[in-house]
Order: structure tokens, then C-alpha cells, then sequence
């Protein structure tokens, strides 16, 4: 399971380019015009967060699809954030990586701009709608991400808080830090 803090719509693409991931998104992106169709093809995991008990069900299909080896990717604060910092991380969905014990991989996603500062017109947040979001990356001469993959957290080393925490910890101390490593890819665009 690799779990990310979330900026953009841009942040899927940006993972599946270095490794085919199914993720889990709001049921509501499943009707939004082509994005639907597109996550659809690609074997997303729609959650109902209007309805609690709908995370059973999804915690049951990662397991299982973690199981037979598939590569589930979870952005666990829910919403997308301006790049500037990371949100709250839930931990409900990681119950299915203890299930499956199925390592957790962090992800670290940073848009920088031409002078290394967070480049805010990457982000797909706020009020920021669909539509000014994409003209905003569009308009963009030149656009990088940057892709940190941290060291793996053992599902044995705790319960679902504790792991999540931890992936937390290893994204924020990244993004803090802003270091290039061996574990780093940078796409440029």
C-alpha cells in the first residue's frame, strides 16, 4: 500500500508513471465527465463517505486486492492541500494493509517551482475548481514533481493510528526537509 499526502488530480498520473497503483477516490468522481471514466478503467475503489460503513467494504476489497499482489495507492488526508503543508492523515483504510500485512510504502509528492518553493499553481485545492485547475497546469512553461518513496513501514510494527502516524511522520520530515535521495524521482513536464 502506498500512501501519499495529496495535492492535485496531477498526483495519480504522477504515480502511475513510476508505478501502476489502483487508488481509492470519493464516489463522486465516478460521475465527474471524462476524469470518471478514466479512473474507472483503471480499477479505482470508490468509497461512499456519506455512509460510514461503507469503509468496511472498502477496507475488505484493498485487503483482498493486496493480497494478490495489487498495488493500492491511498492519499489518507482526504482532500487535496495546497502543497505548503500536510493535512491530517485518517487511518481507517490502512486496516486493510494489517489485514493483508502488506507493507505501507510513504510517498512524499512536492510540486516546486523555478526557485525550489512549492509551486501553489500545481494544486487542485481550495476553491480552486476543476476547470481553473487544469488551465492552471496548462499554463504552466515548464512544471516538475517530485516523488520521494520512503523506506517501508511493517504492518507488524503497530495498529492502524501507529502506522499511519508513522507514514505521516516519514512525509512530513521529507517535505520539511526537502532532500534529494537515491529514493527520489523527479518528472519534468
Amino acid at each position: 500500500m502506498f500512501i501519499a499526502n495529496h495535492i492535485s488530480w496531477i498526483d495519480i498520473h504522477a504515480l502511475n508513471t513510476v508505478l501502476p497503483l489502483q487508488f481509492i477516490a470519493k464516489s463522486d468522481i465516478n460521475n465527474w465527465p471524462v476524469f470518471g471514466y478514466l479512473v474507472r478503467k483503471s480499477g479505482t475503489i470508490f468509497i461512499n463517505r456519506n455512509n460510514r460503513q461503507d469503509t468496511a467494504r472498502i477496507v475488505e476489497t484493498i485487503a483482498r486486492r493486496l493480497m494478490t499482489g495489487a498495488n493500492v495507492g491511498l492519499f489518507p488526508e482526504g482532500t487535496t492541500s495546497d502543497g505548503s503543508t500536510v493535512r491530517h492523515f485518517k487511518s481507517s483504510i490502512v486496516e486493510a494493509a494489517i489485514q493483508a500485512n502488506a507493507c505501507l510504502y510513504p510517498v512524499a509528492i512536492r510540486y516546486p517551482d523555478n526557485d525550489g518553493q512549492v509551486n501553489l499553481k500545481m494544486a487542485y485545492a481550495g476553491e480552486t475548481t476543476l476547470g481553473e485547475s487544469v488551465m492552471n497546469v496548462l499554463k504552466q512553461k515548464e512544471s516538475t514533481v517530485e516523488l520521494h518513496f520512503l523506506a517501508a513501514i511493517n504492518p507488524e510494527m503497530g495498529n492502524r493510528q501507529t502506522l499511519t502516524q508513522s507514514a505521516f511522520d516519514c512525509i512530513a520530515m521529507q517535505l520539511n526537509h526537502r532532500a534529494k535521495s537515491n529514493n527520489t524521482q523527479t518528472l519534468n513536464g
